[in-house]
């Protein structure tokens, strides 16, 4: 498996990422529906960190489950090739196509609480995403398009102003951290 070796030779960037890094190692190795959604307590996922040209916006969604602005990307739906996958959500989510790659390899690594909800009239009950970011870039001028059944808007964010367009508490922090690392990193 090609992302187990691309997680085992992830470098954490932080304490939180040293921490969740031998928990997702081994619920991969431990789970053989790890990249199913069959797995009703935890799953592979996958997001985008999208910026524009300048590193002064991120591409997001305003997402109709969670009522908030937020990162793109989804599950994994039995593809281990998470890059793929987060490629194929970007243009799903947004119409967007024209993107790069900006950081080779792994982004940052999480693990995300998701809270009970309804999805297209059936109950999700909650759950975690064992989530794998890539880190992209677009540009802002490419036409973006709204996907109605998952979300109501698709915008480029002023990285400065996250945090009034986020209204998930503890998703801020975790953009905060992508933002950082924007700024050590490229």
């Amino acid at each position: 498996m090609k992302l187990l070796e691309q997680l085992k030779n992830y470098k954490p960037y932080n304490e939180e990422e040293a921490h969740i890094k031998p928990i997702i190692l081994e619920f991969l190795q431990q789970n053989e529906n790890a990249f199913s959604r069959e797995n009703v307590l935890a799953h592979m996922t996958t997001s985008a960190w999208i910026v524009n040209k300048e590193r002064t916006k991120v591409l997001m969604a305003y997402h109709n489950i969670y009522n908030s602005w937020g990162w793109l990307g989804g599950h994994a739906d039995g593809d281990e090739d998470l890059l793929r996958v987060v490629q194929k959500e970007v243009a799903e989510e947004s119409g967007l196509i024209n993107i790069r790659l900006l950081y080779d390899g792994i982004y940052g690594i999480n693990i995300l609480t998701v809270f009970p909800h309804y999805k297209r009239g059936k109950y999700v009950n909650a759950h975690l995403h064992f989530d794998v970011e890539y880190l992209f870039e677009a540009d802002e001028e490419d036409a973006v398009r709204m996907k109605p059944d998952e979300n109501s808007g698709v915008g480029w964010v002023p990285i400065e102003e996250i945090n009034q367009y986020v209204t998930e508490e503890h998703m801020k922090p975790v953009y905060a951290v992508l933002n950082e690392k924007l700024n050590r990193l490229l």
